[in-house]
């Protein structure tokens, strides 16, 4: 048995994901609809698709079995939900949504319909989570206390040039968008690690002082001014974590924009931009050589010519040591992958739930996890810190 896929969006990034999704053996063929008749032109005959529609409408009113979403970021949601209830399933580009009540239609949908649904949430094969995972499985953190999640990307390394890209004329009040509704490169890379959630969350938030527009209340589409925001999050096995949401940083972003540590009573990790230690009572030992990864696929200079340099990553990243290469099906190899070796065994995990109706590890329950506290810890923010309950959807059903 195989599946079609739709792709909804044909951005930039979607192109990561076509390739992968048409070279995957559970995947008989792949369709696309974008909301630019140029760019759906283009990109069609790119990829070679042959089977296109003008809307989302008339692509949930066909046959195809998936579809894939790769809009701007504020609309996943309520797309998710429609598919949801045209019988469609499922995978959404990070965020899940952005309100409480839009994560609820979502999770209330996916149990309802019994449709798969995954978020595909690049942290959960960062390196670093897969390595700590491991070493947490292992026993060798005893019992992990304390844990950050950095999401480190300045706006000036290319998001600015990306919401212009999908944006228009009206993108600086897209760009404005609150950093800790974009919580899941930080906190996902975590919980992906504990097992845990959140419970409660006291935040704070730093007032953009650039004034050139983005991150200016009069402006935003939000109403938001913070450009980079701070959060500490009580978890539900009695841990603590602290996550940055940073769009105003001097970093070099490309060279690691999500970085981690964690403090266990046995052993500890921690990250820089180009560090990485495992220590215990005895010792700090250097990893940086299992968390590096290396291209696996070669683009030539023509096929990355248009893509913006910040999302090169996406294409040419590789594998890193600690990837299990074996679990993914043969026909990847030599097709691209990005996000520090995510893209592939989020494609693969996404195909794979659909063929077996098994949950994919970032389900619909465990994205409410990596998505929601960001928007409380915001409304944190936004009444200066005070501490906040973080509603929770339990746990996947078995």
């Amino acid at each position: 048995m195989t599946i079609s896929i739709g792709i909804v969006g044909a951005g930039q990034f979607a192109r990561a994901f076509i390739p992968l999704f048409q070279a995957h053996p559970g995947v008989h063929d792949v369709r696309l609809t974008e909301a630019v008749p140029e760019r759906l032109e283009r990109e069609a005959a790119r990829h070679g698709i042959t089977t296109t529609y003008a809307s989302f409408e008339e692509m949930l009113a066909s046959d195809v079995d998936a579809v894939a979403i790769f809009t701007q970021r504020w609309t996943h949601g309520p797309l998710v939900v429609q598919a949801l209830e045209a019988g469609k399933h499922v995978y959404s580009s990070v965020p899940m949504a952005v309100s409480e009540e839009e994560i609820a239609a979502v999770v209330e949908t996916v149990g309802r319909t019994g449709l798969t649904y995954m978020m595909g949430e690049t942290s959960y094969y960062n390196p670093a989570a897969v390595y700590c995972r491991k070493r947490r499985e292992e026993g060798a953190f005893g019992e992990i206390f304390y844990a950050e999640g950095d999401y480190v990307h300045d706006m000036d390394l290319g998001f600015y040039d990306a919401y212009k890209f999908s944006g228009g004329d009206g993108w600086k009040a897209d760009a404005s968008f609150p950093p800790m509704y974009y919580p899941t490169h930080a906190l996902g890379g975590v919980l992906a690690v504990t097992g845990s959630h959140v419970t409660h969350v006291s935040c704070l938030g730093v007032t953009d002082t650039r004034g050139d527009g983005v991150f200016d209340r009069e402006v935003s589409r939000w109403g938001n001014d913070f450009s980079n925001a701070t959060a500490l999050f009580r978890t539900a096995d009695g841990g603590v974590v602290r996550t940055n949401e940073m769009r105003r940083v001097g970093y070099p972003s490309p060279l690691r924009e999500s970085r981690f540590r964690f403090f266990g009573t046995e052993g500890s990790f921690e990250q820089l931009a180009t560090t990485t230690l495992w220590q215990d009572r005895e010792k700090a030992e250097d990893i940086e050589e299992l968390m590096r990864t290396v291209p696996t696929a070669r683009l030539d200079d023509e096929a990355l010519a248009d893509i913006d340099p910040s999302l090169r990553d996406a294409f040419v990243s590789g594998f890193a040591p600690v990837h299990d290469l074996s679990r993914l099906p043969a026909e990847f190899t030599g097709q691209p992958n990005g996000h520090e070796g995510s893209h592939q065994f989020l494609a693969d995990d996404f195909v794979t739930a659909c063929l077996t109706g098994d949950l994919p590890p970032v389900n619909a329950w465990t994205a409410a996890r990596y998505t929601l506290p960001g928007l409380v810890a915001h409304r944190s923010a936004l009444a200066g810190g005070v501490q906040l309950e973080v509603p929770d959807h339990g746990d996947a059903p078995r």
